[in-house]
């Protein structure tokens, strides 16, 4: 069996890499944080509906899990780099971290920060 932070990534990347702002959005808890490329932090399913219908089409997402933990039975996260990219060249390195909750539906993303990293760092 995987762990949580494989299989919660796998699904994201899949919404994400096909643009579907619903499915993003079914991924995270009714009531997560939700921090991304913007300084706002946003809470919610709604807010994070709406930023992803505002990532342009065609973009994609390359994700290697770097390190994961569980806490009980309950929680879960860790750590991921991840390298955004278009068929325009346009790319952007990010590290990833997430906390996850297990609920009826399985897991879900409860916290979600994105920090851009430098080429030169």
């Amino acid at each position: 069996m995987s762990h949580p932070m494989h299989e919660v990534l796998r699904r994201w990347k899949a919404a994400f890499d096909s643009h579907q702002p619903d499915a993003m959005a079914d991924l995270f808890t009714p009531d997560a944080y939700f921090q991304g490329f913007g300084p706002a932090v946003l809470t919610g399913r709604d807010a994070v509906r709406g930023y992803y219908e505002a990532v342009p089409a065609g973009r994609r997402a390359e994700v290697t899990v770097l390190h994961a933990y569980t806490i009980g039975e309950q929680v879960a996260g860790g750590f991921a780099d991840v390298t955004f990219s278009d068929a325009h060249g346009w790319e952007a390195h990010v590290h990833l971290s997430l906390v996850l909750c297990r609920d009826d539906g399985g897991w879900r993303i409860r916290q979600y920060h994105v920090s851009r990293v430098d080429a030169e760092q």
